[in-house]
């Protein structure tokens, strides 16, 4: 059974490595220089589809998430 998962997981990565090289570059422009390409909070990458919605982002989604129920507790 292992060695199925095994297979099917670098079969994966693989794939997601295959895709990741052919995509096109994204155009850089301000989104890329004024967000935070990691989270302050956490240290984990910001992903650019989120950095490109909210320009100027600081805080990835699970970071942002908790710093708004704090806010609402208080």
């Amino acid at each position: 059974m292992s060695d199925d998962v095994d297979r099917a997981q670098a079969k994966e990565e693989a794939q997601r490595e295959d895709a990741l090289a052919n995509r096109p570059a994204a155009p850089v422009g301000r989104w890329d220089r004024l967000s935070a390409r990691w989270c302050e909070a956490c240290g984990e990458r910001i992903p650019d589809g989120r950095r490109r919605a909210i320009v100027g982002v600081k805080l990835c989604i699970d970071c942002r998430r908790d710093d708004e129920l704090r806010k609402r507790v208080r």
